[in-house]
């Protein structure tokens, strides 16, 4: 796929952060589009945005992508509108961070459901459809740093942000044979609204301590617009591993290569995280002791 012009193009997650700006990228380019996020009035703002510009987005519709029968009636939907789509995004996501010791079940559940179950949804209900049409096309999945690597704290998100990059490397292979490329997005820090609704469990993330730590984030952080480009190039690209950033393909780098570098950035971060917690609990949090 060497152009996006005129290719019917999925984007969930549309409605702010890296979804909305690859939405914008992505009909700037002249794709047709249809877009889905959680949030009504941000995406109808989205979609009024990119009209406005000239962009051509033919439906859209508001759904909670981990629930699998509003998956299927977006893509009935869709394909009753246009029938089989050329490229699906998998973009939309949650961020819920935590010890593992003040993590209950609801978080694990609501962030598997949403960063794994969701993109399964859609990748059942467009890929199959993309494949019997037999015109090939690209499937892109946005896992993450923590898709890659062990970051503390990051056990639930990790679980779901792995768990696509398995699919990803499986599918990679799958649907080769039917035209069909695979790009697997590991952004690190992208400075979007997600990076202020992030939930840290058991961090009070209002203490000057854990702004600081926000506003070093948010320091190294390349904006959305960068992401949207740099999956925009992995599609037309083919490019399998689609890094937002060159400090994750570098420690990308280290960590299949020199694993002790690797090893001692995750124990001095875990640390780092564990004096925050001690300086700036969350209420009701446990006290962290020394050792713990």
């Amino acid at each position: 796929m060497d152009t996006l012009r005129d290719k019917k193009c999925v984007i969930t997650g549309a409605a702010s952060g890296i979804g909305r700006a690859t939405a914008r990228a992505a009909a700037a380019a002249g794709a047709e589009l249809f877009l889905t996020d959680v949030n009504t009035e941000l995406l109808d703002a989205a979609v009024a945005e990119i009209r406005a510009s000239g962009g051509k987005v033919t439906y859209q519709r508001a759904l909670d992508i981990s629930d699998f029968e509003a998956v299927q009636e977006f893509a009935a939907a869709v394909h009753a509108r246009a029938g089989s789509v050329d490229v699906v995004m998998n973009v939309a996501g949650i961020s819920i961070w935590g010890a593992v010791e003040n993590l209950q079940h609801h978080h694990w559940k609501r962030v598997v459901d949403v960063n794994l179950m969701g993109p399964i949804h859609v990748i059942e209900c467009f890929v199959p459809e993309m494949i019997r049409a037999g015109k090939g096309g690209h499937l892109v999945n946005v896992s993450s740093a923590a898709g890659l690597f062990g970051l503390p704290w990051h056990a639930a998100y990790s679980a779901s942000k792995f768990g696509l990059r398995g699919i990803s490397e499986v599918l990679r292979f799958d649907l080769e044979r039917h035209g069909i490329g695979v790009s697997l997005v590991c952004p690190g820090a992208v400075d979007t609204p997600l990076t202020g609704t992030v939930q840290v469990i058991g961090i009070d993330l209002a203490s000057p301590e854990a702004k600081r730590y926000r506003a070093h984030f948010r320091k190294r952080a390349v904006s959305a617009d960068a992401a949207a480009a740099a999956i925009l190039r992995g599609v037309l690209r083919d490019e399998y591993l689609v890094f937002t950033s060159q400090d994750i393909r570098i420690g990308h780098f280290f960590q299949r290569v020199l694993g002790f570098l690797y090893e001692r950035s995750m124990r001095r971060l875990s640390e780092r995280l564990e004096r925050v917690a001690r300086i700036a609990p969350a209420p009701g949090a446990p006290a962290l002791v020394e050792g713990a």
